[in-house]
């Protein structure tokens, strides 16, 4: 397949690997909301890449979040330290994926935020430990490090794939519990050890089958580091279920499904489809360099976006 730049319904196409990743340009950010013709061929551009990337937007908050209810209903960003913690952002849709406090102070090293972010290092899928999964993310810079702090994506569709049949019969019967505790436990086991009610509460666990269908009609496989154990046909124990989730984790993450995204400055977009990629944080001078992302999440419509029914957990262990 070729990688060359192609012309799409007025947006030049520039693939980054074959059918995986695409920067695009000769979006009219400037005119949101879009026309609906628009939408639909950015769709089927999302369709086809699974990852877009936008230069040079000059989109601000508000047209940001106007963006991308275009695309479908925002999930609304939860608040894990406290009901009455204060929002940076003007809108409730916008998650801060950054390493700022209010006061636009850096996040020191150590504390709970800083620890909670070590989490997105691990390659993951937004919101799968939510029962009402997301279908796309976006991700926009409004300033960026000197060096560093790129954004790795994986082909997961591509990696499924490639798996031997065999396997995938064993994968298409299973359902998976997924955590978001489970995820930051394994990024910082110490501070996580301890999740508070508060953050319990927040975010419980959620369940979803493990080979679901792509937007293309194909087989993919939904994973992330939030994948704690397999709860059904029948319950496996914690040790058996990690072994199998990170055995496909550590396929999925192959370099010939990897590409990294480089942040050139402010206004730069990513849109990513949660339904058929992972991707991971890269390190940067966290303690030195302030770095400004703000994301919305669109919510799945589509016919696994409800994820499964939560099985009966009380079963003995397989």
């Amino acid at each position: 397949m070729s990688t060359e730049v192609e012309h799409y319904k007025g947006f030049t196409v520039k693939p980054i690997l074959p059918g995986f990743g695409a920067e695009v340009a000769g979006v009219p950010f400037d005119q949101v909301p879009l026309p609906q013709e628009t939408i639909d061929a950015l769709i089927e551009l999302s369709n086809k890449y699974a990852v877009l990337i936008f230069r040079d937007t000059g989109l601000d908050d508000a047209r940001h979040v106007k963006f991308s209810q275009q695309l479908g209903e925002l999930e609304v960003c939860p608040k894990f330290g406290g009901p009455d913690q204060p929002d940076r952002f003007s809108s409730r849709y916008l998650f801060d994926a950054g390493n700022m406090n209010l006061d636009g102070s850096i996040v020191k090293e150590g504390t709970r935020r800083w620890q909670y972010n070590k989490g997105n290092a691990l390659p993951h899928t937004d919101s799968s430990f939510n029962q009402h999964r997301s279908k796309y993310s976006l991700l926009l810079a409004h300033l960026v490090p000197s060096v560093g702090g790129n954004t790795d994506f994986f082909n997961v569709r591509q990696a499924y794939a490639d798996l031997p049949e065999e396997k995938k019969e064993v994968l298409r019967e299973l359902v998976i519990e997924h955590d978001l505790w489970h995820s930051r436990k394994i990024a910082a086991p110490e501070e996580f050890q301890t999740v508070t009610a508060h953050e319990m509460a927040a975010k419980q666990p959620a369940y979803h089958k493990f080979v679901q269908t792509a937007p293309n009609g194909n087989e993919t496989l939904f994973i992330a580091a939030h994948a704690k154990r397999v709860v059904g046909p029948q319950v496996w124990d914690l040790e058996k279920s990690q072994k199998l989730i990170w055995e496909l984790i550590d396929h999925c993450t192959k370099p010939e499904y990897m590409f990294s995204a480089k942040w050139n400055g402010p206004g730069d977009m990513v849109w990513w489809d949660n339904r058929t990629s992972m991707h991971r944080a890269t390190p940067f001078s966290d303690q030195m360099e302030r770095r400004d992302m703000r994301r919305t999440t669109v919510f799945d419509d589509g016919p696994y976006a409800q994820g499964a029914m939560p099985p009966m957990l009380d079963m003995p262990a397989a």
